[in-house]
């Protein structure tokens, strides 16, 4: 488990399931509330990285590797849940907070700044936590990674969807030092990541 200091929050992952999930806490460093980023899977591996305290799950996606534990973390937590409009009726049970673009998250004293990236599902969202001494972080679910954008499933219109949100509210406003924490595997940065936006484009995913 990896963990990560900024300004305002502490930031632990763990990689769960079957397809290398990652979920992320961000744990106030003032107040020690938490959020969870996507309660994927494993409920006893969440539940010890939150240490059984947690006042809010964000998901990024409806997708079912994304959600496999949020019953159980919201049952023994009594967190209450956030996710996407666009997505929030497709969770497994009831979202009590609809997130839309440019809305802000607050756990303690960190704020989070919500990203609608539109095509890998309607709803999908990234979270935002400027750093005003260090690297932003952004919590990018399935819509960036590594590489390249998430999967839109051959369709040509919700790659351009996706590749555009991507382009103009990640890299045309985020710093090349920012710290990219997708969905599934590594980290990695907008600089890294930026030079390569035509090559993806190109190729199509």
């Amino acid at each position: 488990m990896a963990s990560t200091t900024t300004t305002t929050a502490i930031l632990d992952e763990a990689h769960v399931g079957p397809t290398d999930n990652v979920a992320y806490v961000v744990r106030c460093r003032s107040t020690g509330r938490r959020l969870l980023v996507d309660a994927a899977a494993e409920p006893d591996t969440l539940l010890a990285l939150v240490d059984g305290t947690l006042d809010l799950v964000v998901t990024t996606h409806r997708h079912h590797d994304h959600v496999g534990a949020l019953a159980a973390v919201v049952e023994a937590t009594g967190a209450r849940t956030a996710a996407g409009t666009a997505d929030a009726d497709d969770l497994p049970l009831p979202v009590q907070d609809r997130l839309e673009h440019g809305d802000v998250v607050r756990v303690g004293d960190v704020l989070l700044e919500v990203v609608h990236l539109r095509g890998h599902t309607p709803g999908s969202v990234a979270l935002l936590l400027r750093d005003p001494d260090g690297p932003d972080h952004v919590f990018t679910g399935d819509s960036l990674f590594p590489g390249g954008v998430g999967n839109t499933n051959g369709d040509p219109e919700r790659f351009t969807s996706l590749l555009d949100d991507v382009s103009v509210r990640l890299f045309d406003v985020l710093a090349d030092d920012t710290v990219v924490h997708p969905g599934h595997g590594a980290p990695t940065t907008i600089g890294a990541e930026r030079p390569h936006l035509a090559e993806w484009r190109a190729r199509g995913w």
